[in-house]
């Protein structure tokens, strides 16, 4: 059996790495919406941890999905962080998903 850094190439294998849990999502929904701040994004989803919230960051920001902006002259440095050029190309299918998941909602007992 392959491990995971075996397999071949694959473009939705690529997308599923990158995505790898829902705290990513979440995250990603509320950086379509505009930038945020490490608190900002901590308050805004329920649930997640601080340490879920900077590992998940950092992974997005070395993946290219996000970038982060610092600024301020000395500390406590402002940390906004928002999507990056490839992070925006992610809007059309995470609406895509999003649409999925109601339609799935509505269909599901069917």
């Amino acid at each position: 059996m392959l491990t995971k850094n075996e397999l071949p190439d694959c473009p939705v294998a690529t997308v599923l790495r990158i995505l790898n849990s829902k705290w990513k999502i979440y995250i990603l929904q509320k950086l379509l919406e505009r930038p945020y701040r490490f608190n900002e994004l901590k308050n805004s989803i329920q649930g997640i941890s601080k340490k879920v919230l900077s590992d998940s960051l950092r992974q997005l920001e070395m993946d290219k999905i996000i970038c982060k902006k610092i600024s301020g002259d000395k500390p406590p440095f402002k940390t906004e962080y928002f999507l990056s050029k490839l992070g925006e190309n992610l809007r059309s299918l995470l609406k895509e998903i999003y649409d999925w998941g109601i339609f799935y909602l509505q269909h599901k007992n069917i």
